[in-house]
C-alpha cells in the first residue's frame, strides 16, 4: 500500500525535524493555492472547459424601455436563422418564475410588465453564440410605455419603495439638536459603483438522467444558485448539483446575480435535453445586473465647542433598483455603520429603500457599510472648517470610549476598541503633524497646486447581518498515504480562501500545506452553505474546516492511547509527525496503521457564531461578532485649474487580528483600498433620462489603473493584537473592512480644496469626486469665499 517503511529517517532526524516550526501553517506567508496556474494561465474558469457535444449557446434580449407593457412578443423570427434550437419566453419557464434572493419580485425574464432597460424579456439558444444573439434580436417586441421613476428623490417623495423605512434612535435627538450650541445640515449624493469583475457572469449547464442538473457557475451563493435553479425546473433540491472551482472576481456582484443566467441555462437544457451555456458579453452584464447602491443622505447635526456631537439625525436613502434583492440588509448595514469609530449623542437613523426603474442593485464589497460610514467623516470634516481646528483633531474628541459613550446607536456595546492607539501609532508613523505643517506651508506658496491630507478611520461589525447565515460546513478526508481532501462551503474568487482554510487544516494535523487538497465548492459536498460575503468566509469556513479536522484528530489520539498503551496526553502532532510519548512516527506511517486499525478518517464539520442577535422591532441588539479596525492618512495633490488629482502617498494601518496570512491579508488591504478610492473619484456611473445606462464598459466607466494608485503606498498590519473573540486563531476578517480605506482620500480632496479658502470652508462635493466636481466645488468656495462673512454658510447644497 505505501513504501514510507523502505526510507525511514533515523530517530535522531525525525527529533531534529520535530523541534521546527511547521513552515506553512497559520500565521505563515505561504503563496494562494491557484498563483503559478493564475499568473501561467493554467487556472480553469468557467468558459475555459471543454464544450460539450450538442452544446448550445444562450443569449438573452433586453428590455429597451425602463417602465412599460408588453404589447406584443413574436420569437417566431427566432427561428429563421440556422442554428436556432430554441426561443423561450416567461411562459416557458416550467417551474417558478420569480428568483427573488429574499423576497419575490425578480421574474426570469420579464412577464407582461418591464421595470429597467436591460432586462432580460426572451432568451435565444443556439450552436455559436453570434447565432443566438442575432436570432433574438430579430424577435418583435413592443411596449406600451409606462410612467417611470429614476431618481432617488423622486421615490423619495412619492414614497416609492421596495419596503418599508427602518430606524434607528437612541435618546431625543430633536431635543439634544435644540439645545446644540452649533449646528451643521447637509446632503450628499454617494454614487454606486460597477463590479466590473474580470470574469463575467457565466454558467454552464448539463442535463442529468433524473431531470436534474450539473451547473457549473461563477457564483459566491452555490446553494442559492441550487435552490432557484430547482424551482425553475419545478424539481427537488438534490437533483441540482453546483460546482464552482473559482471565480474570476465577485466583489458581491455573483451572490445573487450569478443566478440569472445559471436559471436561464438550466430552462434551455431541461426543454431542450442539450447542454447550455450563458457567458454574458461586458455591455450587456453591467446593463442586465445591479451596482453597488447609490444614496442620497441628508444629515442635521449638533456639536459642541470642541467639535463633539451631542445630537445627530441622518436619513439614508439607498436607491435599490426595481426590486427588493437584498437591499434590506444593505440598507441596515449603512445604518449600522453610520458612526463609523464615534459617538453621535442622541441620535435617529432612518434607511428608506427607494424603489427605482433601474437594474436591481446588489451586494457589493462593504454591503452598504460605506455608504453609511463616510457620513460621518464629512460631518466631521465640516465641523472642523466651522471651528478652525485640525479634522483629526475633531476625529479624536468623537471616538467612542468614556462613561457613557461605548455603546452604539442600535445599542451593541463597542468592546476592544483599538481605534484610539491604532490612530496614534499611525499619527507618529506617517508623521501627520510635521506634513500638514509642511503642506499648509507648500499651499500657502503654490498658487495653483494644492495638498491635501486626510487621516480617517474604520469600524466595521463582522457577520451577517441575517443571522440566520453565521453558519458553515466542511469536510475532510485523509487517505491512507497521508494525503488530505478538504471541502468546505466558501468560494474563491481570488480572495485566498482557500489558501488560508487549508492552512488552518495544515496547522491542526502539524502537515505540510502542499499535504492538503482542496476541490471545487460543490453542493454535493457541504450543503446549505451560506454565500461567500459580509467578510465572514475565513471565519466561518475556517471553524468549520478546523471542526472536521479536530473530530478526525481526536479519533487518532484515542487511537493511539489504546494502541500504544498511553495516555492522550502523550500524543503530539509536530511538523509532518505524531509523537507517541518518546517515539515519533510520519504522519502518512501513523495514518496508514489508523486506516489498518479501521478508525474513520472522514469527517463534516460546522460552525456557528455565537452571541450574535437583533430585535429587528426594537431595532437593537448584537448583530456583530466583533468589530475589526483599520485608518488610513492619504495626501493627494490638486490642479486648482482642472479639477484634476493625483494621489501622493497614502500610509495604511490594519487590524486583522493574528493574521492567517500576513501576505495575503496585506495585498486584501491594498486592494480594497484602490478600489474604495477609485468607488469615492474615478467610477461614475451614468444613466440618460431613459434610464439606459450610459457607462456600460471600460472606454466609459473608469475604474483605477495602475497610474492612479498612490505613488508611496505603505501598508502594516496591527502586530500582536489577537482577536479577544474566539475566532479561527484569533484572526479577523480582511475581506471588507480594508474598502472605507479609501475614504482618507475623499477627505484629502476636500482638504486640498477647502485650503483655496484658508481651511475656513468646507466644500461641498458628491461622490465620486471626478475632476469635473472637484473643479465645481472648487468654484464654490471661492465664490462663498468672496461673499461677506456674515453671509457664509456651512450647509452643503448639491454640487
Amino acid at each position: 500500500m505505501s513504501n514510507h517503511h523502505n526510507n525511514k529517517k533515523t530517530q535522531a532526524e525525525m527529533l531534529e525535524l520535530v523541534k521546527q516550526d511547521l513552515k506553512t501553517g497559520v500565521g505563515r506567508s505561504v503563496k494562494h493555492e491557484s498563483a503559478a496556474k493564475q499568473v501561467s494561465g493554467e487556472a480553469l474558469y468557467i468558459d475555459d472547459r471543454l464544450e460539450f457535444p450538442n452544446q448550445l449557446h444562450v443569449y438573452a434580449r433586453m428590455s429597451d424601455k425602463a417602465h412599460a407593457r408588453i404589447t406584443k412578443l413574436d420569437v417566431s423570427p427566432c427561428y429563421d436563422f440556422p442554428g436556432v434550437a430554441i426561443a423561450i419566453t416567461a411562459k416557458d419557464v416550467p417551474g417558478q418564475l420569480d428568483i427573488g434572493a429574499v423576497l419575490p419580485g425578480d421574474p426570469l425574464l420579464a412577464d407582461d410588465i418591464v421595470e429597467f432597460y436591460g432586462q432580460p424579456v426572451l432568451a435565444v439558444a443556439a450552436n455559436d453564440h453570434e447565432t443566438a444573439r442575432k436570432a433574438a434580436m430579430a424577435a418583435i417586441v413592443e411596449y406600451e410605455d409606462l410612467e417611470p421613476v429614476l431618481s432617488v428623490e423622486e421615490a423619495l417623495e412619492k414614497e416609492h419603495y421596495v419596503s418599508e423605512p427602518h430606524t434607528h434612535q437612541r435618546g431625543d435627538s430633536a431635543t439634544a439638536l435644540a439645545a446644540a450650541k452649533h449646528q451643521v445640515s447637509g446632503s450628499v449624493h454617494i454614487g454606486g459603483q460597477e463590479h466590473f469583475y474580470l470574469e463575467t457572469q457565466i454558467s454552464s449547464v448539463i442535463p442529468t438522467e433524473d431531470g436534474g442538473m450539473i451547473v457549473y457557475t461563477s457564483t459566491q451563493n452555490p446553494t442559492e444558485v441550487q435552490k432557484l435553479v430547482a424551482e425553475v425546473l419545478g424539481v427537488s433540491f438534490n437533483k441540482i448539483q453546483i460546482d464552482m472551482r473559482r471565480m474570476g472576481g465577485g466583489f458581491g456582484g455573483k451572490e445573487t446575480q450569478a443566478s440569472s443566467p445559471a436559471c436561464l441555462a438550466a430552462v434551455v437544457a431541461h426543454l431542450t435535453r442539450r447542454p447550455a451555456k450563458m457567458r454574458l458579453p461586458r455591455m450587456e452584464d453591467m446593463m442586465m445586473t445591479g451596482k453597488r447602491h447609490p444614496f442620497f443622505n441628508q444629515y442635521e447635526v449638533g456639536y459642541d465647542d470642541n467639535g463633539r456631537i451631542t445630537g445627530c439625525e441622518m436619513k439614508l436613502a439607498g436607491n435599490c433598483g426595481y426590486s427588493p434583492d437584498l437591499s434590506n440588509s444593505i440598507v441596515d448595514r449603512a445604518m449600522f455603520h453610520s458612526d463609523n469609530g464615534y459617538y453621535l449623542g442622541d441620535a435617529t437613523i432612518t434607511g428608506y429603500r427607494c424603489k427605482t426603474n433601474l437594474a436591481s442593485n446588489t451586494a457589493y464589497r462593504g454591503f452598504g457599510g460605506p455608504q453609511g460610514l463616510i457620513m460621518p467623516e464629512i460631518i466631521l470634516d465640516d465641523i472642523a472648517r466651522t471651528l478652525g481646528k485640525d479634522p483629526l483633531e475633531v476625529r479624536k474628541n468623537n471616538f467612542y470610549g468614556g462613561e457613557g459613550r461605548d455603546t452604539t446607536h442600535y445599542y451593541q456595546k463597542v468592546e476592544d476598541n483599538v481605534l484610539p492607539e491604532l490612530i496614534e501609532d499611525l499619527e507618529q508613523s506617517c508623521e501627520y503633524q510635521k506634513r500638514r505643517q509642511e503642506i499648509s506651508e507648500y499651499n500657502a506658496n503654490s498658487p495653483i497646486l494644492k495638498k491635501g491630507l486626510a487621516l480617517t478611520p474604520v469600524k466595521f461589525g463582522i457577520s451577517f447581518t441575517a443571522t440566520f447565515l453565521n453558519q458553515a460546513g466542511a469536510l475532510i478526508h485523509i487517505y491512507t498515504d497521508g494525503s488530505i481532501h478538504l471541502n468546505h462551503g466558501g468560494t474563491e474568487m481570488g480572495q485566498g480562501l482557500n489558501t488560508k482554510v487549508a492552512q488552518i487544516v495544515a496547522e491542526e494535523f502539524q502537515v505540510d500545506f502542499d499535504t492538503i487538497h482542496i476541490t471545487a465548492t460543490n453542493t454535493d459536498k457541504v450543503p446549505n452553505t451560506s454565500p461567500t460575503a459580509a467578510s465572514s468566509g475565513a471565519d466561518l469556513n475556517g471553524k468549520a474546516a478546523q471542526n472536521a479536522a479536530l473530530n478526525i484528530k481526536q479519533r487518532l489520539v484515542e487511537f493511539a492511547a489504546r494502541h500504544f498503551n498511553v495516555s492522550e496526553e502523550d500524543i503530539g502532532f509536530r511538523n509532518n509527525h505524531v509523537i507517541i510519548r518518546d517515539q515519533l512516527m510520519p504522519f502518512s506511517e501513523f495514518i496508514e496503521l489508523a486506516y489498518f486499525n479501521q478508525i474513520s478518517l472522514s469527517s463534516t464539520g460546522f460552525y456557528r457564531t455565537p452571541k450574535i442577535y437583533y430585535d429587528r422591532d426594537q431595532a437593537r441588539g448584537r448583530p456583530f461578532y466583533y468589530y475589526a479596525y483599520g485608518a488610513a492618512c492619504s495626501e493627494v495633490v490638486v490642479d486648482s485649474l482642472t479639477g484634476e488629482y493625483k494621489i501622493l502617498r497614502a500610509d495604511i494601518l490594519h487590524d486583522v487580528g493574528a493574521s492567517l496570512n500576513p501576505a495575503i491579508d496585506i495585498g486584501q488591504v491594498e486592494g480594497a483600498f484602490v478600489q474604495g478610492a477609485g468607488w469615492l473619484t474615478s467610477e461614475e456611473l451614468v444613466w440618460n433620462d431613459q434610464g439606459r445606462l450610459m457607462t456600460s464598459g471600460p472606454a466609459s466607466y473608469k475604474i483605477p489603473a495602475v497610474t492612479d494608485m498612490p505613488i508611496d503606498f505603505r501598508v502594516r498590519l496591527v502586530e500582536n493584537r489577537k482577536n479577544k473573540e474566539d475566532t479561527v486563531f484569533n484572526s479577523k476578517a480582511v475581506g471588507e473592512p480594508p474598502f472605507m480605506l479609501g475614504i482618507s482620500v475623499f477627505c484629502a480632496i476636500k482638504d486640498a480644496i477647502s485650503s483655496l479658502t484658508g481651511y475656513r470652508i468646507s466644500p461641498s462635493i458628491d461622490a465620486p469626486a471626478t475632476p469635473e466636481r472637484v473643479l465645481w466645488a472648487i468654484q464654490d468656495v471661492q465664490k462663498q469665499q468672496q461673499q461677506p462673512q456674515a453671509e457664509t454658510s456651512l450647509e452643503t447644497t448639491e454640487a
